[in-house]
């Protein structure tokens, strides 16, 4: 058996506006058990960053320690990427975002490497306003360590153990929201149609882009009882809206069924198209979001969609007023203006 892709492709496969075909924005053969919800998402971000006409080596992935983490190998190939140490994936992302603004960054992680061991680093990301968009592949449990129960398991829950979960589960949108992030949703990694629009938006999100995804494991939390099975989930999916990212520069069209239509314009001028669903829903409204959270988890649905957007958002660089050149760019003698510079700023303290 080889783990090796082979290296022909057929000479009309579809390219992008820069010429790639999706093949330039794939990784390695995936190791994940057959049927992982992770692969999944992974096939949706090569699709999102296909469809984007994105430059493979503009784009940075990052990652902490996990089955989550183990994905980057699996998608954009040709980027950039650094694979950190468990719940300490915020931390890299900061000091590389801070160092090259001139990248588009994409973390990924889990339901443990975000809501346990990296929940505070995970805090810290959303109130800098990181500009990154920061994917959680959600399956309740811990996939590396034989299936445990992680913090986003829903009290009441059933392992494939058998144990029931007594410990109330950590809603990730709804702490989003309350720390402050500006983008917040959640869909299923079976659903592509609601992901990859998500994903695509949330890569041009002036600011920290949170994304959770339900992404049952097949191995360890696919059973009965599980509130994060694919059977479960799909019985149980309530959805915000249809979505879809327009960008400018192209013609916008809409065949409306019903309901009603926004124009949610971001900083870049690119648009979200949103056909709502419910005359009652308002993405831009922080407390309806909210309120429409509680009211799900009230019925034991699983809201998906694009839950909360604020499009008056600035990142970290805007908050600090950092220079326009990015960091890294900066020679050693800009950087090290000599002796009398530094006595000069010294004196200014005395």
């Amino acid at each position: 058996m080889t783990y090796a892709k082979p290296s022909f492709r057929h000479p009309e496969l579809a390219k992008n506006e820069i010429g790639f075909s999706k093949r330039d924005y794939e990784g390695a053969l995936s190791t994940l058990c057959a049927g992982c919800g992770h692969d999944s998402i992974s096939a949706a971000i090569v699709q999102a960053c296909f469809e984007m006409s994105i430059q493979p080596h503009r784009l940075a992935k990052l990652s902490g320690i996990g089955c989550s983490s183990k994905t980057p190998t699996y998608f954009l190939g040709n980027s950039h990427g650094f694979n950190s140490v468990h719940g300490r994936m915020p931390s890299v992302a900061t000091g590389a975002i801070m160092a090259n603004k001139d990248l588009i960054y994409l973390g990924v992680s889990g339901d443990g490497d975000t809501a346990s061991i990296g929940m505070g680093q995970f805090v810290h990301a959303i109130r800098r306003n990181l500009n990154m968009l920061y994917i959680v592949m959600n399956n309740g449990c811990y996939g590396l360590t034989k299936g445990q129960d992680s913090a986003t398991a829903d009290e009441g829950s059933i392992n494939k153990s058998g144990a029931e979960n007594l410990f109330q589960g950590i809603d990730l949108c709804g702490l989003g929201i309350e720390l402050g992030a500006r983008f917040v949703a959640r869909s299923f990694s079976g659903d592509k149609t609601q992901l990859i629009p998500l994903i695509k938006a949330g890569l041009k999100h002036p600011g920290f882009a949170l994304i959770d995804v339900v992404s049952p494991c097949v191995t360890f939390n696919n059973n009965a009882g599980s509130t994060k099975s694919y059977d479960y989930t799909r019985e149980h999916m309530e959805a915000t809206a249809a979505i879809d990212l327009v960008p400018y520069k192209t013609e916008i069209t809409l065949d409306q069924l019903g309901g009603t239509t926004e124009m949610i314009q971001l900083h870049d001028e690119s648009y979200i198209r949103l056909n709502k669903l419910h005359s009652d829903w308002d993405p831009l409204d922080k407390f309806s979001a909210l309120r429409n959270l509680h009211l799900a988890h009230s019925k034991n649905e699983i809201l998906t969609g694009l839950i909360y957007l604020n499009p008056e958002s600035k990142d970290l660089h805007q908050i600090l007023d950092t220079s326009d050149t990015p960091l890294n760019s900066f020679t050693q003698a800009e950087l090290c203006p000599g002796e009398d510079v530094l006595e000069k700023i010294n004196a200014s303290y005395r």
